[in-house]
């Protein structure tokens, strides 16, 4: 007998227009298309089910709300949405930087979670928190830059052994776009110096998700700085077997939630 190999259905057209439906056409019958009723909320300020999100099509497109997908992966039913948004203030600013993660259902979104912050004039490396190369290459190495990283977070970041950190991070070329950190190793050095010296280093206690598709993967981690919980969402650009580019956004978790899904 012959098991012939099921393939996820390519989701990437269905969540870009179920962006648009939001933040271009501000349509509720796209709203109704593209999500299920019983849609699963992680944003801590939205209410959850399709119900609640209708009800913001109104106030977002009085307020002019766009939305720009910088990037977008797929993993198996995962949807990762590199976004950033203008006439944002129902987001928390005027510009906001996000990413979007959406679990997609029989061709519906199901399931939502995102980290957002606001769009900053001046990063320490020049470069923006969205610019950078988008292109999904090195299909192949999905699954082998997705451990990388996984190590990376878990050596590094979690910090059990920080001294590996050039077993994962090129030594060549590490592109920053967070922007308190200038590009390269010297500059995410120098950034943890700092934050050492101040008592305000960033902690990464948990990673709820590794999605990656071909040379990016996003971690979705939870942890605290400034003595508060947060969320760390950040998105790595692998090549050649070593990280070499990094974008993210942090965001404070909050102790009550519109909903009781919980953050991840």
């Amino acid at each position: 007998m012959v098991v012939e190999e099921v393939k996820t259905p390519n989701y990437k057209e269905v969540a870009l227009k179920a962006q648009d439906a939001f933040f271009k056409d501000y349509n509720a019958d796209g709203i109704k298309k593209y999500f299920t009723e019983d849609y699963i909320q992680h944003n801590p300020h939205v209410p959850t089910g399709r119900e609640p999100v209708l009800g913001f099509l109104e106030p977002l497109k009085n307020a002019g709300t766009t939305s720009t997908t910088h990037r977008i992966l797929q993993d198996g039913d995962f949807i990762v949405l590199h976004n950033s948004y203008d006439n944002a203030e129902a987001f928390g600013g005027k510009e906001m930087v996000a990413f979007d993660v959406w679990r997609m259902e029989d061709g519906k979104v199901a399931e939502h979670w995102d980290n957002l912050t606001p769009k900053v004039a001046q990063t320490a490396s020049g470069r923006s928190q969205v610019d950078g190369p988008t292109e999904v290459t090195d299909l192949d190495k999905t699954d082998a830059n997705k451990e990388l990283v996984k190590k990376f977070v878990d050596d590094v970041l979690f910090g059990k052994a920080p001294e590996k950190i050039t077993e994962y991070v090129s030594t060549e070329q590490y592109d920053q776009h967070n922007p308190l950190v200038k590009d390269g190793l010297d500059g995410l050095n120098e950034a943890i110096t700092y934050l050492t010296s101040q008592n305000n280093m960033f902690i990464y206690k948990k990673v709820h998700k590794v999605l990656g598709e071909g040379n990016f993967v996003l971690t979705m981690s939870e942890g605290e700085w400034g003595g508060k919980p947060q969320a760390f969402y950040d998105l790595f650009r692998v090549k050649d077997g070593k990280i070499v580019e990094h974008w993210d956004v942090i965001q404070e978790i909050p102790e009550k939630m519109a909903h009781e899904n919980g953050k991840f």
